[in-house]
This record gives structure tokens, sequence and C-alpha cells, in this order.
């Protein structure tokens, strides 16, 4: 394990990943802000669209809100949103209005300033199943049924080591064959509609934003490889870990 250190933010090589440590969750969330846009700059030299899946959760929550404050304040000028195709790595079961709904965030957060993506939306109001194999319908009308392969999907991570709705313990963990699966998490006593690791380990790039000392613990045995979703995201394009001080507190060598 490699060790750089400039300015307070110190970058770790780990086993494929890039680990990057911030001192403050406020410096994490402009690094990751500036990847997504660096993200969609290059896809807009090389290809049609971006597509790009996002994480529900109170970190990402944070840095929709800044990029939307970006947005307003005119430094996103010369990007044709109508190219940015975003998905959502998991939703829950409820109505696009619900307050535990993803996209009701997403909608309040990073779509409240002009931005004008395509929105995919999980239908989290239909029955699990059947929302389900919607979403996967309309990856496949998007991606086609070659390589399924976005340009950036942002993930969180719990501290109990899951990461979109592939919990610890759950069914989807070994679903192998589709791209979007209904899972119930047993703990919640409820359904999940996520992406499966087929799709996860598809990337050009994965992105972890892990915040807080409570998932410290969990986020050290994810890195040594434990037996955690999270460890199993390993994807064909880069891993990326942006993570704060608290949260990396239990990282050996830091």
């Amino acid at each position: 394990m490699g060790t750089v250190s400039q300015n307070g933010v110190k970058r770790l090589a780990m086993d494929g990943a890039e680990v990057v440590v911030f001192p403050a969750p406020a410096q994490l969330f402009e690094a990751a802000a500036n990847e997504f846009f660096r993200t969609i700059n290059d896809c807009m030299k090389r290809d049609s669209v971006c597509r790009m899946a996002v994480a529900g959760g109170s970190t990402p929550k944070s840095l929709y809100t800044l990029i939307a404050d970006r947005v307003d304040k005119g430094q996103a000028r010369g990007i044709d949103w109508a190219r940015v195709h975003l998905f959502f790595g998991d939703e829950r079961c409820v109505p696009p209005d619900h307050p535990d709904s993803n996209y009701r965030m997403m909608k309040q957060t990073l779509l409240v300033h002009g931005l004008t993506a395509a929105v995919h939306r999980v239908q989290g109001e239909l029955p699990p199943e059947e929302a389900a194999a919607r979403y996967e319908e309309e990856l496949r009308e998007e991606f086609g049924d070659g390589v399924l392969k976005f340009d950036l999907i942002i993930l969180g991570m719990g501290p109990d080591g899951h990461t979109a709705s592939l919990f610890p313990g759950s069914a989807a963990l070994n679903d192998h064959t589709r791209w979007v699966a209904a899972n119930y998490v047993e703990r919640l006593k409820s359904w999940r509609i996520t992406l499966t690791y087929q799709v996860l380990n598809s990337a050009s790039e994965d992105l972890f934003l892990v915040s807080g000392a409570e998932k410290a613990e969990a986020l050290a045995q994810v890195l040594k490889g434990a037996d955690l979703p999270a460890a199993k995201v390993k994807p064909a394009g880069k891993l990326l870990w942006y993570l704060d001080a608290a949260a990396a507190s239990g990282i050996a060598g830091r």
C-alpha cells in the first residue's frame, strides 16, 4: 500500500483501487463534483451521450446540492444536458413523491436549478418484481443487449458494508443474470430495487463516497477484502474511493 500526502489530502493505492482521504467532508464533495463534471466533459468529446448511475443517501445528497449550486452559478456552461442520462443505482419501493424516494431527493437537489439531464427513474410505486423488470427493460433499450457500461457509477456505503441496495445476506448478492433485482432486506423489512454486480462491475468507473465515523469499521474491513457487499465491487474500469478523515480512521497506515 503506497501513500502520497499533499495539502492534507492522502492518496493510497490499494489492491487496484485508488483511495483518497480528505480532511473534511466539504473537500470530499468538491472533489466528487469535479469528477462528475470531468466525466461529462470527457464523454462529450468522444460520445454522443454520457450515462451515469447515481446513489441515494445523505452523503450523495450533499454532492448533488453542490453540483446544482455550481450549475446555478454558471460554472457548468457549455454542457449539453440533453446528452447526459442519469440513472439510479437503487431505489426504495415507494412513490416518486415519498420522503424516502431517491428520485425525490435528486429532484430536490440536483435538478432544482435548471439542470435538464435525461432522468431515468425506477418506478418504485409498482410491485417490486415489476418495478425491477421495467427498469431493466429501460436499461436494455438504452444500452442494447450487449455490454452495459456506465461512464460513471456513484456509490455510497452503509455502516454494515452494503452498497446500492446490496445488503449483507440478501438474495441479490448472488444474482448473476439480471441487471436489476428486486431485493428484500430482512433487517429493514422492506423491498429495494437495485442494480446488480453485473452492472456495477462493468462500469468505466465506480466512485464510492464514504463519510462519517460510523462507517469506519466496515470500511476498513471492505478495503481488506472482507466478505461484505461493497468489497465485491470490482469494475472492469477505474475504482475510486473518496473518504473523509472520520470514515478513514480505521485504515491502517493512512
